[in-house]
């Protein structure tokens, strides 16, 4: 069984829970359960009636929305100490899916007791609205992006959001701490996977960035957030 302590100290990571307090952590606890999903395991699919708000503990989760075309485009890559399907049990069902990149331990709440927290911790209430409205503003950006921007601009964003959201320095560099096929970065711009070892090889060939055991690091951030702002020639 789970520890309360162990489920706390994971809470006090998460962006929705950061205005309470250790000992408020500590009381929610016992409300969350835990479950194990295996590498490309989904947790739900679009559609899906929302009965739980997830936490991942260990692992990464990435949101997945299908196109009018069939294709899947991923929204977000949701690394340990982060919320997912927030958007869901506000709208009762899931926009999106989510599937497990690699083996991931998740806590959940039913969306019954998360909604009796905010009549406990009214300041619960605000951080969600808050960081729901980012989310969904970062979704309508990369949906927006699709249709108006060149597929160059749009890697070079990915590759800096997934920096600052999962990303650590080692030097000079970023190394991205997870493991990134061509085809997810094609899936997170809407582009072929074709374009998109095409754009990552003139990226690395340019000094950008570069690959290490499967690993992408960020060489040179300046650059490539002058080619996401459109600052630069692409």
């Amino acid at each position: 069984m789970i520890e309360v302590a162990d489920i706390a100290s994971v809470l006090k990571r998460a962006s929705f829970f950061s205005s309470l307090s250790l000992k408020e952590l500590q009381e929610i606890g016992p409300l969350f359960r835990e479950e194990h999903f295996a590498k490309d395991q989904f947790i739900f699919f679009e559609g899906d009636p929302a009965r739980y708000l997830y936490l991942v503990k260990e692992g990464k989760v990435k949101i997945l929305k299908q196109s009018p075309s069939g294709k899947d485009i991923i929204l977000e890559v949701t690394p340990p100490g982060e919320v997912f399907g927030g958007v869901g049990i506000l709208a009762e069902e899931h926009p999106a899916s989510a599937q497990a990149m690699e083996h991931s331990q998740i806590l959940k709440i039913s969306r019954r007791d998360f909604f009796s927290l905010f009549g406990r911790y009214p300041p619960l209430a605000v951080e969600v609205i808050v960081a729901l409205g980012r989310r969904l503003r970062d979704a309508h950006t990369i949906i927006r992006g699709l249709a108006s921007e060149r597929v160059e601009r749009r890697i070079a964003r990915i590759l800096l959001k997934l920096a600052d959201r999962i990303g650590s320095p080692e030097a000079e560099e970023i190394k991205l701490n997870i493991h990134l096929t061509r085809q997810d970065i094609a899936d997170m711009v809407g582009s072929t996977v074709e374009t998109a070892i095409r754009v990552m090889s003139r990226f690395q060939k340019e000094g950008l960035l570069r690959s290490l055991k499967g690993r992408v690091l960020i060489t040179n951030k300046e650059r490539l957030t002058a080619i996401a702002e459109g600052l630069e020639s692409e």
